[in-house]
Parts: C-alpha cells; sequence; structure tokens
C-alpha cells in the first residue's frame, strides 16, 4: 500500500516545477530576478508584482510585461529587448527619464524572466 502511495506523491511533486526557473522560452532565474529587482532599487519608481515597497507612480507598473506588444514606447516585447532597455535604457531612448543603473547583464536576464512571468 505504500508504494502506490509514494509513486503518486513523487509524481505530483515532480509536476511541481521549479519556481526559479523561468518559463519555457525564457532564459534565467526568475526568483534571483525578483531580488535584483529589489536590490537596484527598481520599486522606487515602479510598482512590480512581488516586490514589496511603497506605492509609487512615477514610471509604469511593470505588471502584466509579457502581455504587452511593446516595451519603451518602440521596441517589441521579447526578452532580449526588455534585456537591452534595462541595461541601457538611455541609448534607446536619449530622452527617457529612466536612469542607467549599472545592471549587469546576468541581473538584467535574471529581472526580465521575472517580470515576463509575472
Amino acid at each position: 500500500m505504500k508504494r502506490p502511495v509514494l509513486l503518486l506523491a513523487a509524481l505530483v511533486l515532480a509536476g511541481c516545477g521549479d519556481a526559479n526557473r523561468a518559463p519555457a522560452g525564457l532564459q534565467g532565474d526568475a526568483a534571483r530576478g525578483r531580488i535584483a529587482l529589489a536590490q537596484y532599487g527598481c520599486r522606487a519608481c515602479h510598482m512590480i508584482p512581488g516586490v514589496t515597497g511603497s506605492k509609487v507612480y512615477v514610471g509604469r507598473p511593470l505588471e502584466d510585461m509579457a502581455k504587452r506588444p511593446i516595451i519603451a514606447g518602440t521596441l517589441p516585447n521579447n526578452q532580449a529587448n526588455l534585456v537591452r532597455w534595462i541595461r541601457d535604457p538611455q541609448a534607446i531612448d536619449p530622452h527617457t527619464a529612466m536612469p542607467v543603473l549599472g545592471v549587469s547583464e546576468r541581473d538584467a536576464i535574471d529581472m526580465s524572466a521575472w517580470l515576463l512571468s509575472h
């Protein structure tokens, strides 16, 4: 009797997946991206799902990023463009209020994984 219960439990747990892994098609560690969003102070300007902080309305809320057709006003919404925007927004739009924060490539990939999965 124990064997079928253990087998069922193993199958259920196997289907849970890894919360740190980005959804299919995305690179990076989404959970690490949430932490990076907090460490770089992104919540000072943006409302971000899963990142605690004050209610702010300086920059656009960053919820439902995966559903947006474009980012930064001109770029097709995909992970590569979101990483470019996070790393050097001034290179894409010299008039943007978003500062260059010195985000590393790895952190930007992880941040984009979080944003595109929440």
